[in-house]
């Protein structure tokens, strides 16, 4: 059964940095596009980022450009996504998602398999 697990979330400071991490398993990550998402409380889920299945093509919200970036490691069937300096605004679960379609994409309807998400807070 295909399943994608995060790790990597937590508490951190405002201007602070964390790196997440999305693995795959039950299946091959190479051959699927991957997206971060998030999901505030009260508000609708968000793409984030998002990378095609050979990583040559990356996409971000306006609102991560220059402060996100996403990777994967095919070898290691896992996706990254770096975060630096983060904001309160940047408060939410974040999701991995995969979806059977080499390019990449911010719209959560388009994939297929989720990760359950993981907490990242950003407060002094």
């Amino acid at each position: 059964q295909p399943q994608l697990v995060e790790s990597g979330g937590g508490l951190v400071q405002p201007g602070g940095s964390l790196r997440l991490s999305c693995v795959a398993s039950g299946f091959a990550l190479g051959y699927y596009a991957i997206g971060w998402f998030r999901q505030a409380p009260g508000k609708e889920r968000e793409g984030v980022s998002s990378i095609s299945a050979g990583g040559t093509v990356q996409t971000y919200a306006d609102s991560v450009k220059g402060r996100f970036t996403i990777s994967r490691d095919n070898a290691r069937n896992t996706v990254y996504l770096q975060m630096n300096s983060l904001e309160p605004e940047d408060t939410a679960i974040y999701s991995c998602a995969a979806r059977s379609v080499k390019g990449p994409s911010l719209n959560p309807g388009a994939f297929d398999v989720w990760g359950q998400g993981i907490q990242v807070s950003v407060s002094s």
